[in-house]
């Protein structure tokens, strides 16, 4: 398992209907920005890079997510600094497994 909901249950304090709307919230927002930013990256789109990653990095913040948390604030920053993309191509696949591997869990998890 790659996610933890330590910080999650922190904020829901016993509120199991907030944990299972921000994990839904996180199956519908996720994939399309994951999807969205693949498409900047092929594209060369910085701009859109840099903002789909930043919407990206707290998501996967809040299910304790830090390997892929840190994968989408370097995505975010290289995007900012308008990268060549060489080095964005290195690290989007690892972003993509772990979100895709993730998404596959919670669905499971949660009977979603």
């Amino acid at each position: 398992m790659i996610y933890s909901l330590d910080k999650l249950n922190e904020l829901a304090d016993g509120d199991d209907e907030f944990i299972h709307s921000v994990v839904s919230v996180f199956l519908d927002e996720v994939p399309e920005d994951l999807s969205l930013l693949e498409i900047a990256i092929n594209q060369k789109n910085y701009p859109s890079i840099y903002q789909l990653a930043h919407k990206i990095k707290p998501n996967v913040d809040l299910l304790g997510m830090e390997q892929t948390r840190a994968a989408a604030l370097e995505i975010e920053n290289l995007g900012k600094q308008g990268n060549t993309g060489a080095q964005i191509d290195v690290i989007f696949p690892t972003l993509k497994k772990d979100i895709s591997q993730v998404v596959a869990e919670l669905k499971k998890d949660f009977n979603l």
